[in-house]
């Protein structure tokens, strides 16, 4: 019995380091994890398209340069559109944050004419050269950066296309049920990135349209920092109003940025907590901790790509440990 124990530990131990040499050699390969994660993160979202063009009759060449055409259209978009608002704001940041210290200076010392003291210093602290419109710059210039430098994400998309029907046939030929397990799983998992990217990209949109009505400047670019973020739930909208409600606060008032932070606040509990639950089901859920949790480990093995795909990353793993009798416990832990 003893023996047992003993031999059970020492697998047990042997798994443990086996997985950390394994993420040491991701984090040291990040470099090319990461556009290989974002290839097929786009291939997934494109693959219906691709494959409905081949349905319809359009050889594999043909439906191939149209998704490309697709693909770089819309990046093209997204440079024009946010392209010029991340140099203007990256411009501007030393005038917003002086006007933030103004701003809260003076609202400070409404808190002391009614004997409410707080360390004045450390919060006007805040908005110094690491401040937080500083760092936002910062996020939105890397993001800019990794939309320029694209195209061996766009080629390594193109060859996950042209063998994605084949795989698909690879898999359903074949007699392995590990393999036929794997197909159950892929399916899982493209349900689960398309849906998310479609509910992603309704916030974005909302959150761009009601901007623009309310006034607030960058519009646009706070959408699409909408869009990036909604693939992070609960605390991805609260990341994504900091600059919107910031910039309101800088360009009119406290009320209005009040009202920039209702808006957020009801796009996150109309399409985070009641839509995206309905149309992707209670089973490809995470706990709010777990969320947190990768966060902060995709981010630290992946750097800021890691932080946008850590809950489809973790999600994936979900599903994966889920297909297994004896990973599926912790897959439940993982659930909300």
């Amino acid at each position: 019995m003893g023996g047992r124990t003993t031999q059970s530990v020492g697998f047990s131990m042997l798994v443990m380091a086996a997985v950390v040499i394994v993420l040491a050699g991701i984090k040291a390969a990040s470099v090319i994890v990461v556009p290989f994660l974002l290839a097929l993160f786009l291939a997934i979202i494109l693959s219906p398209l691709f494959l409905w063009l081949q349905k319809k009759g359009l050889p594999q060449g043909l439906s191939l340069l149209v998704v490309v055409i697709v693909l770089f259209g819309t990046i093209a978009t997204l440079i024009m559109l946010i392209g010029n608002s991340v140099q203007d704001f990256t411009h501007n940041v030393p005038l917003y944050e002086a006007k933030l210290r103004t701003d809260f200076s003076n609202f400070l010392g409404v808190l002391d004419h009614y004997n409410i003291k707080l360390p004045k210093e450390d919060i006007l602290a805040m908005f110094a050269t690491d401040s937080v419109m500083e760092y936002i710059a910062r996020t939105l210039r890397s993001l800019g950066g990794l939309l320029t430098n694209s195209l061996m994400i766009i080629v390594t998309v193109l060859f996950m296309l042209m063998e994605i029907s084949n795989f698909r046939k690879k898999l359903q030929n074949s007699k392995s049920q590990s393999l036929q397990s794997l197909l159950h799983v892929s399916e899982n998992i493209k349900h689960f990135i398309l849906l998310k990217s479609m509910t992603s990209a309704a916030t974005g949109i909302i959150v761009t349209v009601a901007l623009k009505i309310i006034g607030v400047d960058y519009a646009i670019l706070w959408g699409v920092v909408a869009f990036l973020l909604n693939f992070i739930p609960n605390i991805g909208s609260i990341l994504a109003a900091i600059p919107a409600v910031l910039m309101a606060l800088v360009q009119f008032d406290v009320t209005t940025a009040l009202i920039v932070s209702g808006v957020y606040a009801a796009i996150n509990v109309t399409i985070g907590s009641i839509l995206e639950p309905r149309i992707m089901g209670e089973g490809l859920g995470l706990s709010t901790l777990v969320v947190f949790l990768s966060l902060i480990f995709w981010g630290w093995l992946l750097g800021p790509v890691g932080m946008l795909l850590s809950v489809p990353l973790t999600i994936v793993v979900k599903i994966l440990l889920d297909a297994r009798e004896d990973t599926r416990w912790i897959a439940t832990l993982l659930g909300n």
